[in-house]
């Protein structure tokens, strides 16, 4: 084989998986969809403020009227955009996990092995975590489950498939250390992360958190390389 067909073997070609369970409610709503820019500016204006609102606050913590003074508007302006609180919630959700496979794509384009583009990928996501409020809203969202079951996705589900592609793949290339199944590392991985995220998230508001998963990345993926 030569080193370009090698290479190509190695490039990941995972994919991140569709969100499991989520489902749209009639108590919820779906905001309309609007096409002029200023619109849309002002919507995700308004996602962000709630996204930011829901992390600091929780859900019960957080009002139509709290986010409409966040961004200096009307509640109706708000709701225009947004027709109750639950189809904000859902907005902000869906914000959270259409970020995931843009950054793996974006590690992916790196042309990595599959074991490298994994920790590119979760290095990533660490940062995500700490600096975008979309992701930290609806991580916390994610975490209360605030809305009837079934409405939000499940969460960890989509990671958990995700790592496992990851790492089925290192293990086709030899990159996987001999006795590990890419499913109990897969688990182990998401476990970890989501554990440091969770932690950080309490005890610093995720200043630490780069610094903090980049200590136990080193430590896991040192176990799990071949």
């Amino acid at each position: 084989m030569n080193a370009a067909s090698n290479k190509e073997r190695r490039t990941s070609r995972a994919v991140f998986p569709e969100p499991e369970g989520a489902k749209e409610t009639a108590r919820g709503g779906r905001s309309p969809e609007l096409h002029q820019e200023r619109a849309v500016q002002t919507r995700l204006q308004v996602l962000e403020a709630a996204a930011l609102l829901f992390d600091q606050r929780g859900y019960a913590g957080t009002s139509i009227k709290d986010v409409a003074d966040e961004v200096g508007m009307t509640k109706g302006a708000v709701y225009f955009h947004y027709p109750t609180k639950e189809a904000l919630t859902i907005a902000v959700v869906e914000a959270h996990y259409a970020r995931w496979p843009v950054l793996l794509e974006a590690s992916q384009s790196k042309g990595l092995g599959p074991m490298d583009t994994l920790v590119d990928l979760l290095d990533r996501t660490a940062t995500q975590f700490r600096d975008d409020p979309i992701v930290r809203g609806g991580a916390r969202l994610q975490m209360e489950q605030p809305l009837p079951e079934g409405t939000l996705p499940t969460p960890y589900v989509g990671w958990i498939d995700l790592l496992r592609q990851l790492l089925t793949e290192a293990r086709e290339a030899g990159e996987l250390r001999e006795g590990i199944t890419p499913d109990a590392a897969a688990h182990t991985l998401i476990s970890a992360f989501f554990g440091t995220q969770h932690i950080a998230s309490r005890l610093d508001r995720r200043e630490e958190l780069v610094r903090r998963w980049a200590e136990t990345r080193d430590l896991l993926f040192y176990a799990l390389r071949a």
